[in-house]
């Protein structure tokens, strides 16, 4: 390892205007779709042979994505001939990460880690992903003297921003999100940088319950803490650390279920220690990213739109695009997957299950009636895959999508 002394680590700054020029017709060849413009054009609508499809308005990358794509992308392109590493995923879209293991970025976690953060030496380029990366490990790259590409989401930071200042004022964060997510990993540990601050991460409406009805009534504390291992700051104490908290959360939740978190902590809060102390006791900031929100949404407006089924196209393990199919399960048969292929035939699809945590398969999903479908993507699924669905679905019932587009 390098000596912290004498390391001279920096983040590096790509984002001039002749470094993102020049990578910016590279991006838009690999995740760019004609097809997909030429529909929002046509107002986001498109049919022919009895399928009508029928595109969210806001669906896809963010900001926050092409801007950690682009950043990834120049990286390669100013480091042309040096190893180039990053932390894990950096966003969770497979096609994405495929296309930066095929330009030869070595990842250092994850299934498809090809490389270890004990190798790294002065001077060696990382990438930091949109979700950030915990405390911990951002010091040990620093002694390495690493050199950074940081694209963490700036929606990620804002939470960072109140998590931290919840542990100044001696405020416990409780975190709705996944405790193993990366992004809440990276949260949580800003609770906790001096030493002195909390969290525990809730996960449902049941584990908030739960919590509310320990503030209120207090426990068995070791069960507590055998119900939530993992999710809590070392030294929690449910005793201690509830009598003030502050809610922040995972930016790519569901709102409606964040702001619910919030109103039973703050229930039970005032119910605790009465309204003219709340303020002593309870905090809350809306945290929720602002694209996944625009999503969110416009799938909304979309299911109440008369449709026959649902296509959520996105990674299986991002979070923003599970809550859409999530959405799209509560009104109308909905099927998330993750690029066309899976789409086999009008008989068998195979797509993610949210229950089961796995690929299933359906069949007989696409019937030959005339049918209206839906689709949305998350914000980590690039256009070109989107494409691709649209041209399969028209495909299965045998027609061209271009002889359309040159009828209409």
């Amino acid at each position: 390892m390098s000596n912290p002394a004498s390391a001279a680590p920096r983040q590096i700054n790509l984002r001039r205007p002749d470094i993102m020029e020049a990578v910016q017709a590279q991006v838009e060849s690999h995740y760019r779709s004609e097809l997909v413009d030429r529909i929002r054009a046509r107002g986001h609508v498109l049919g022919a042979g009895g399928l009508t499809v029928k595109l969210a308005k806001e669906f896809g990358f963010c900001y926050g994505v092409e801007r950690a794509i682009d950043l990834a992308y120049a990286a390669r392109k100013v480091f042309p001939d040096q190893t180039i590493y990053i932390l894990g995923e950096i966003i969770h879209n497979p096609e994405v990460n495929d296309q930066l293991r095929e330009m030869g970025v070595r990842f250092l976690t994850g299934k498809e880690k090809n490389a270890d953060i004990a190798e790294l030496r002065q001077g060696d380029v990382v990438i930091i992903p949109a979700f950030g990366a915990e405390i911990a490990i951002m010091d040990e790259l620093r002694a390495r003297g690493c050199q950074f590409v940081d694209t963490t989401c700036g929606d990620v930071m804002s939470v960072w921003k109140r998590v931290r200042q919840y542990a100044n004022d001696g405020v416990t964060s409780i975190i709705h999100g996944k405790a193993w997510h990366e992004e809440t990993k990276a949260t949580s540990s800003r609770a906790t940088a001096h030493g002195q601050g909390h969290y525990l991460v809730v996960f449902t409406l049941a584990e908030t319950d739960y919590v509310c009805h320990y503030i209120l009534h207090g426990g068995d504390k070791a069960e507590f803490l055998r119900k939530f291992k993992g999710a809590y700051s070392p030294g929690f104490d449910p005793d201690v650390h509830l009598q003030a908290i502050g809610v922040a959360n995972q930016t790519t939740m569901l709102r409606g279920e964040t702001e619910e978190v919030q109103r039973r902590l703050r229930r039970a809060m005032e119910q605790r220690y009465g309204p003219a102390e709340l303020p002593r006791h309870f905090r809350f900031f809306d945290t929720i990213c602002g694209a996944t929100q625009d999503r969110q949404d416009a799938l909304q407006k979309l299911l109440a739109d008369p449709l026959d089924l649902l296509i959520v196209i996105g990674g299986y393990n991002s979070s923003n695009t599970s809550h859409l199919a999530e959405m799209g399960e509560a009104k109308l048969p909905t099927f998330f997957i993750k690029n066309a292929a899976k789409m086999v035939s009008t008989s068998l699809i195979r797509h993610y299950s949210l229950q089961r945590h796995e690929e299933v398969e359906t069949r007989n999903w696409l019937p030959p009636d005339p049918i209206i479908v839906g689709i949305t993507a998350g914000a980590s699924c690039p256009n070109n895959l989107i494409e691709d669905v649209i041209r399969r679905l028209f495909a299965l019932r045998g027609v061209s999508v271009q002889e359309v587009l040159a009828q209409n």
